[in-house]
């Protein structure tokens, strides 16, 4: 399992079949327009993440058409990408979204172009369900985490219905023990919100505290600095192994599992929906595809 790292020439490049490195880089103008493009981004709020995102996906469009002027590309160009590079090299459909925004958003801002922005198709959409783990699952892998900040980041995400960004941009003030909630700042889509702080994990945050005392972010790395997400969810895969559980699962698992558990609890839809922060209630309404508090009252025929 040894790693080596090599200089990236030419020669290195031939000798690995690996692509020429002038075809791994966008055209002069590509990488002047990239540029261009991600200021536009910053000064539309766009987070780093998103624009990070944007920018590569773009790049790699450029690149696949960086013998062609950009004011030349068109919507025909846009299907030879999608056959030719995205289904060629089996990449997924939500991958292919991400290209399309990044290529509409990119040629919003162009002024001499042939792109018909509104003309450009969207992949159809998988209806996927999200993957979600029963309560016994949860607690099992909870219960296994010996070490007391990973064991409270896990119960923290779960509880609250968290995202991991939003977990680990968390601050020690945002946790309010008085009413008994927790303040997600500055989540997805630039908004606030309200979710729910369990008393148990209230009395885990306490413990946790009083060993590791962060200074400014609730869950801090080694030195100070503010948890990775990696790192959390290699602690979610160990705690998986340790509690037996085989099939898939990732730290957003926990936020799906604890908007199906509110909702086989009874809990309004609504109620979910603000919590977990969603904007729309049809992306909320997915969860009520994966509760099986009415499937249980269906007798099957055969049982009959």
């Amino acid at each position: 399992m040894g790693v080596w790292h090599i200089p990236d020439t030419e020669e290195n490049r031939i000798r690995f079949r690996i692509l020429p490195l002038s075809h791994t880089i966008p055209s002069p103008d590509g990488i002047e327009q990239i540029q261009k493009f991600k200021q536009v981004l910053r000064s539309k709020r766009y987070s780093e993440n998103t624009i990070t995102t944007y920018s590569e996906a773009l790049k790699l469009f450029l690149v696949f058409y960086r013998e062609k002027a950009i004011a030349e590309i068109t919507n025909d160009d846009v299907v030879i990408y999608n056959n030719e590079y995205i289904l060629k090299n089996n990449l997924s459909a939500s991958y292919q979204n991400q290209i399309v925004n990044a290529i509409k958003l990119f040629f919003q801002t162009i002024r001499e172009t042939k792109m018909l922005v509104d003309k450009i198709h969207r992949p159809k959409n998988a209806k996927t369900l999200p993957n979600v783990l029963s309560k016994e699952e949860i607690f099992r892998l909870i219960d296994l985490t010996t070490n007391i900040k990973h064991k409270t980041l896990l119960a923290l995400i779960y509880s609250s219905g968290l995202r991991i960004s939003e977990a680990i941009n968390m601050k020690i003030i945002d946790i309010d023990s008085q009413r008994m909630l927790i303040h997600v700042k500055n989540a997805k889509g630039k908004k606030d919100r309200y979710t729910l702080l369990s008393t148990k994990v209230l009395e885990l945050l306490r413990e946790y505290y009083a060993i590791y005392k962060p200074k400014m972010f609730l869950f801090e790395g080694q030195h100070g600095e503010q948890y990775s997400s990696r790192s959390a969810q290699s602690v979610l895969q160990q705690s998986a192994k340790k509690a037996g559980i085989t099939r898939p699962i990732s730290l957003h698992t926990l936020r799906h599992s604890f908007a199906t558990h509110l909702l086989e609890s009874g809990t309004d839809l609504r109620y979910i929906q603000d919590l977990l922060g969603h904007s729309s209630p049809k992306t909320t309404m997915i969860y009520t595809h994966v509760t099986n508090t009415s499937l249980k009252k269906i007798i099957n025929p055969f049982d009959m």
